[in-house]
Order: structure tokens, then sequence, then C-alpha cells
């Protein structure tokens, strides 16, 4: 039986990936520090025979033999996720999202383990200019440092081949959206879905520039994907996750929301904060693991339009920290690895 150890397994992805492994049987050891206080996110799996829970920090060495002890398979979500944070919190970003991921990558060296998935992003692309699609040899261009930390990250574990007897693999995230158990509303799809649904005015900066997505449950499934694929195929490689389907402009976002919300208000701005613009080839994903989602842009928005007529996430305009990676529960010092998700 695979045993897989989930570290950052608490968070938006990491809560949906739970669910998904342990309805296929597969035993799970979550390993995540509760950073943004969303320690409600677990509550649904514990007391389940093949769930374990460690509170601990992805960088500390003691916390992840712990967290491994009989684990089969790693699966590094564990980090501060998106540029807003990161630049909001730069000394813990380096504490967490550099120093802390290379001694993870560090601690299982000598490990008897399958396989290491690396969680990387799309955002590695940066600005593409014209027509130009990324597939996953495209010159990698971070412009945040979020984006730089996941670079490294893949450079380093990437640089473990050859001296390793396990397999790594580097899964370049698109931009998710779906429901979860820890939500956010801080990404693209579901926060314009929220603001129209709830009759805010929606300012768009940049609505023509490009972005891949995909479910957080399609996620889930390819990751499961890789964990059972044979070593030959996935040794040390690094794909783009997400599907050619789900590379939408904002525009795109705000038409197929309005379809459903017919009198939504949406105002259009230019010269953003946010310049990335970077559409995503996904032919290596579906033609080497036979992985295509199966929940499009436009599911992802019905979906959370019937939650918000259920009365479900009706305070997410309010308690806007409770559904974001915008503050930390706690500061960590410069000199601390300490781990997030």
């Amino acid at each position: 039986m695979k045993h897989v150890l989930l570290i950052g397994g608490a968070g938006y992805v990491g809560s949906a990936l739970t669910l998904h492994l342990l309805k296929e049987g597969i035993k799970v050891t979550v390993l995540d520090n509760f950073v943004y206080g969303n320690h409600a996110s677990v509550t649904p799996f514990l007391g389940d025979k093949l769930y374990t829970l460690i509170n601990g920090d992805l960088g500390a060495h003691e916390d992840l033999a712990r967290a491994s002890e009989g684990v089969t398979d790693v699966v590094v979500l564990g980090g501060l996720v998106g540029d807003p944070i990161t630049k909001t919190y730069p000394a813990e970003s380096d504490a967490i999202n550099s120093r802390g991921i290379q001694a993870c990558i560090d601690f299982f060296d000598d490990k008897q383990i399958d396989k290491l998935i690396f969680i990387s992003t799309c955002s590695n692309y940066g600005l593409i200019t014209g027509d130009n699609v990324a597939d996953e040899n495209y010159q990698l261009s971070p412009l945040s440092l979020y984006a730089k930390a996941k670079v490294a990250g893949e450079q380093y574990l990437m640089s473990k081949k050859g001296s390793v007897s396990y397999t790594g693999v580097v899964l370049r995230f698109a931009t998710a959206f779906g429901i979860s158990s820890r939500m956010r509303f801080d990404l693209s799809i579901s926060e314009f879905t929220r603001d129209l649904y709830f009759g805010k005015e929606l300012l768009v900066f940049d609505e023509h520039t490009w972005r891949p997505y995909c479910h957080i449950r399609d996620f889930s499934r390819l990751i499961s994907i890789v964990l059972k694929a044979d070593k030959q195929k996935v040794d040390f490689q690094v794909f783009n996750a997400g599907g050619d389907v789900n590379n939408y402009t904002k525009k795109m976002i705000v038409d197929a929301i309005c379809t459903h919300i017919p009198d939504a208000k949406v105002k259009y701005g230019v010269n953003g904060s946010d310049p990335r613009n970077y559409r995503v080839s996904f032919e290596k994903v579906k033609t080497v693991l036979g992985f295509e989602p199966a929940f499009t842009v436009e599911a992802g928005i019905v979906e959370l339009i019937e939650a918000f007529k259920a009365g479900i996430f009706g305070d997410s305009l309010e308690a806007k920290e409770k559904y974001g990676n915008y503050t930390l529960e706690y500061k960590i010092a410069a000199n601390e690895v300490s781990a997030g998700h």
C-alpha cells in the first residue's frame, strides 16, 4: 500500500488532494504548521484510520523524521503561496520558500522513497509576448519572489538526479480554482465570481492577459496519476499541470461569469500591478500521462454560484482574511527555517 506524505497538506490544494487519496484507499500523512490559522481544513479527516496529522515545519528535519516514518512517496506542496504574500513577508518567504524547501529536499537524499513530487507554478514563465505558447522547455522568466523561489526549487530537485534513489518530478501548476475545505478567494476565478455574485462592481486590469487555470480536483487526480506512473515516464521530468481548454484571458473569465450573472457590474483598467501574461501548452502531460482536465473554468464558476445560492461562503466578503493568503499567524525570524502551505 502506498503511504503518501503531503507537506503543506492542510492548504487549499492539499485538502482536496487528501480527500482524493483517502477515497482511493491510500494512506496519507500531512505535515503542516497552519501558518494561516486554517486548522479547520483538516477536521473532515481526523479519525480516519488512513490519516495522520503532524503539526510541524517543512524545513525542520526532526519534524520531517516524525512525519516520514513508513511513507513511500512525498508531495511537496508547502510554502507561502502566491505573489502578494511573498511580497508582504519577504524574510518569511526566504526562510520557507527558499531555504526551507531546499532543506526539505535534502532530508530525503538517503530515504527509501519511490517518488518526490515538487509542486511548482506556471508563473515561472512570467511575461510572454505575442502568440507564443510555453511548453516545458520555454525560457523561464520569473517576476516575483514566489516564482523565483519556485524556479530555484525546481533546479535544486533536478540537481539530485543520479545521486538519489527516488524518482523526482516537477509539476508546474496552472492557477487553481474550485471549492476546498481551505477555501481561497484571492484567486482570479473565485474572486471575480464572488464579487459579481454579491453585487460588487469588479475592476479588472489588463483584461486581455492570458493565464492557464486548473481545478483542484484535477490537480489531485494528476498527482495520483504521477504517484502510480512507471518510473521511466516521469523520472526527473517537468510537466505543465493543466489543460489547453482552460487557457483563458481575464476578459474570457468575466464573460463566462456574466452568462450566469447578467446584471454584473464590471469596469476595465490598464497597467495593473500584475503584468504576468502567459499561455501554456499542456501537450506533454496529455501525451505522456494521458491527463486532461475534467473540469472547465465554466464548471468552476457554476460550482461557486451554486455554493453561494446555498448560503455557503456568505461571509467571504466581510471575513476576507479567512479566505486567502493575506497574513501570517506568526512572523518567522529571519534566521529560522520554517514551513507554510
